[in-house]
């Protein structure tokens, strides 16, 4: 049908048709105006496009699942699972001492149950002498286990403070991966350092 009236010429007043073939650059030109007028507009929101943006959002999550998958989260796993051995040790360590402590404890209940008995049982053959000398025990006894105290309290709590610097350094180095790796976020470790110290407080 189109064809037939693109080769169709307009004959001008005189019954001649015009040997330049105006008229079916006339109707050609009503075709191209005509075609014009359905054009879709936006193509993301043309229906025709839907398929192959469909495939390429398949494509891009797919991508960004296997980067997450073999990048980001093996070394975020290796990250924490490094600070989980380093805090298991130094709690550990804090156990081994608090036992320690306890120990010394125990040892000097004993020591000083010891010591009144021995106090007691001379007081009754010499009351002055036994109570001057059981002093005497008792004061060496509580300076050796406040010294032996003191001592099992710094090892607590240095161990403690690793701990607890070993928890500060899990949450930078994570927040770092994340905010770089994932977050896409150009910071220093300073200023994640900060935060997470801030967010402590």
């Amino acid at each position: 049908m189109f064809v037939t009236a693109a080769n169709a010429q307009t004959p001008d007043a005189g019954g001649n048709t015009p040997p330049d073939g105006s008229g079916e650059d006339a109707v050609l030109h009503g075709e191209t105006g005509a075609g014009a007028g359905h054009d879709a507009g936006f193509p993301p929101m043309n229906p025709e496009f839907f398929p192959s943006q469909i495939l390429w959002l398949a494509i891009t999550f797919g991508l960004f699942y296997w980067i997450l998958k073999n990048v980001l989260v093996p070394r975020i796993g290796g990250i924490l699972e490094n600070r989980r051995d380093r805090i298991a040790i130094d709690v550990e360590a804090a156990e081994r001492a608090k036992q320690e402590a306890d120990e010394a404890h125990a040892a000097y209940e004993q020591e000083l149950a010891e010591a009144r008995e021995r106090a007691h049982s001379i007081g009754q053959d010499a009351r002055n002498d036994a109570r001057e000398e059981g002093d005497v025990q008792r004061r060496k006894l509580e300076a050796e286990l406040d010294a032996r105290l003191d001592e099992a309290r710094e090892r607590i709590a240095a161990a403690k403070s690793g701990a607890m610097n070993g928890m500060d350094e899990l949450a930078t180095d994570v927040a770092e991966t994340i905010l770089r790796d994932v977050i896409k976020l150009d910071v220093t470790r300073d200023e994640v350092s900060s935060a997470v110290a801030a967010t402590r407080s």
